[in-house]
């Protein structure tokens, strides 16, 4: 028996792979083009931007996906912008069941009108603590580097001094063709001798020698979307038949995998979701977890992204609260404030839902094939 949508929607959840350049409200776009005089937006009409953004961004192209970030980048240049979409980007995901998420972002693109880095990362932390506040939802967040820049030690260096305000990790975000990760190892070595985290997008746009560059050049805990690892994996009639030593690596030293199914068939990650290799990855019982990472390009929420998963692959409840325990191991907080929430909040959450449908007399080894 299927979950209906709004079941899903009342599943706690927890978000590891988002940008917040990605996540505006259409209606957020448009206020802040207007008070900072921005004029390239292409309508002012709220239902018409979001499906501009999406449909600009459903075109199996990484670099056309990001193209649609030049409209969301130019209006988030102020403190006040900044700070407005962080907390936006809080009550939003509260609403869809979200109990702990963390955001991500490149400080260097929100300098045009002089903001320095500091005010920059200052803004959106305060966003997202006035978002905690007022929502209760309990968020970190991630400074991005870029491949094809040269200021990755410096971003690497930003995200350690906010350490202790709210930044959790440090990315290396961007276009992977050409730009390998290797090519940052400084930043990285800097980040691994402070004892912080590190994430790194790989095996999305690129091959799995870029997941491999990021885990054993870089030192990555995690590996934001890893599609192509499945490169490194022998399949036969929907059966692994062999591991490649990258691929036997990642599973066996519990490697969190940031998977983003919606977006993931936007960009071309994948030809469509029932070729995603999430399926075969989570049952090789590799750390899999689910993300929207950019809600406004891929007009997506957590829920839709649970709904995708549940249709596609058959995914039960189980299989949701394992996912959602798992992505929670995997963030970037303190140990004992991810088993407070896994044991207070994500267990007694899924109880409930359990007990209710248990209530209305439905079995609950549920069968999502329809």
């Amino acid at each position: 028996m299927k979950l209906d949508k709004r079941q899903l929607a009342g599943l706690p959840k927890v978000l590891l792979h988002e940008h917040l350049d990605g996540v505006l409200r259409p209606q957020t776009v448009i206020d802040l083009a207007k008070e900072t005089n921005y004029t390239g937006l292409p309508t002012g009409d709220a239902t018409a931007l979001g499906q501009w953004f999406h449909q600009g961004a459903n075109k199996g192209s990484l670099a056309k996906y990001l193209e649609g970030f030049a409209h969301t980048i130019a209006v988030m240049q102020t403190e006040e912008a900044l700070e407005r979409v962080a907390y936006e980007q809080a009550e939003d995901l509260r609403n869809d069941g979200v109990v702990y998420f963390e955001t991500r972002f490149a400080p260097v693109f929100h300098t045009r009108k002089g903001l320095t880095h500091q005010q920059v990362v200052s803004a959106v932390l305060k966003g997202s603590e006035r978002g905690r506040k007022d929502f209760g939802t309990v968020s970190g967040l991630i400074i991005c580097a870029m491949r094809n820049m040269d200021v990755s030690l410096e971003m690497a260096e930003l995200a350690v001094d906010f350490r202790e305000r709210g930044v959790v990790g440090f990315d290396l975000a961007g276009e992977e063709g050409g730009y390998p990760p290797k090519k940052h190892v400084d930043a990285f070595h800097y980040i691994q001798r402070q004892n912080f985290n590190i994430t790194i997008h790989a095996g999305e746009g690129y091959g799995k020698e870029s997941i491999w560059q990021a885990i054993q050049y870089c030192g990555a805990h995690r590996i934001g979307h890893g599609t192509r690892l499945i490169d490194d994996i022998a399949v036969a009639d929907g059966k692994v038949v062999k591991l490649g030593d990258l691929a036997q690596y990642v599973l066996d030293k519990r490697i969190p995998l940031e998977i983003c199914l919606i977006s993931n068939v936007h960009t071309g990650a994948t030809p469509s979701l029932a070729e995603h290799p999430f399926k075969i990855l989570y049952q090789e019982k590799f750390r899999v977890t689910l993300n929207t990472d950019n809600r406004l390009m891929s007009d997506t929420t957590m829920t839709q992204e649970f709904e995708a998963a549940a249709e596609t692959f058959g995914l039960s409840l189980d299989d949701f609260e394992k996912i959602t325990i798992n992505a929670m191991k995997s963030a970037f907080l303190p140990y004992r404030q991810r088993c407070d929430l896994i044991y207070t909040v994500i267990k007694p959450g899924y109880a409930k839902v359990r007990e209710s449908l248990t209530a209305k007399g439905k079995d609950h080894a549920w069968d999502y094939s329809g």
